[in-house]
């Protein structure tokens, strides 16, 4: 089985003002694309999961990337490294989600009981893909929490990135 992926991140922007008698305008564009090859070294990969949950009002998501999960192609998903993370909340949610700060979590964020919160339509991203990208340590760092705040239930896309070495 071999993996390639390419992630491509891009953001314009227009910005326009009177001023005076005269029209300014500032314009920028940033675009970045990395690629992975298959692999377990350094920009490679050889694992991805892709899933969209349904999170109850109040409940957790636990993603045990070292567990029991399955890819697309029914292979056992079991990460050693994790080089990519994308969370998407979904713009019609109405709760807020906080990602990550289980005690047994991947140490995404620097230390594992780090959170951030991610709004509706908002989007975490992290890429990874130096040798080391983010350990993943079975039994004591290996979850991704998806806590959903009361209110509604919320549609989260998820898409992990890693390698099986």
């Amino acid at each position: 089985m071999s993996l390639s992926t390419n992630i491509s991140v891009q953001v314009s922007s227009s910005l326009a003002s009177t001023v005076g008698l005269q029209d300014a305008q500032a314009s920028m564009s940033f675009s970045k694309a990395i690629a992975l090859a298959s692999g377990v070294a350094a920009d490679m990969a050889d694992k991805v999961y892709t899933n969209a949950y349904t999170i109850l009002t109040g409940a957790t998501q636990s993603i045990d990337v070292s567990g029991s999960l399955v890819d697309a192609l029914g292979a056992a998903f079991v990460l050693v490294k994790l080089k990519a993370i994308l969370i998407y909340s979904r713009p019609t949610n109405t709760t807020n989600l906080t990602l990550l700060g289980n005690a047994n979590s991947v140490p995404i964020l620097g230390t594992k009981a780090t959170t951030i919160t991610l709004l509706p339509g908002g989007l975490f991203l992290l890429i990874q893909p130096p040798l080391a990208g983010i350990a993943v340590t079975a039994a004591t760092g290996d979850i991704l929490d998806i806590v959903n705040a009361a209110g509604a239930s919320a549609l989260v896309d998820v898409i992990l990135i890693g390698t099986s070495a």
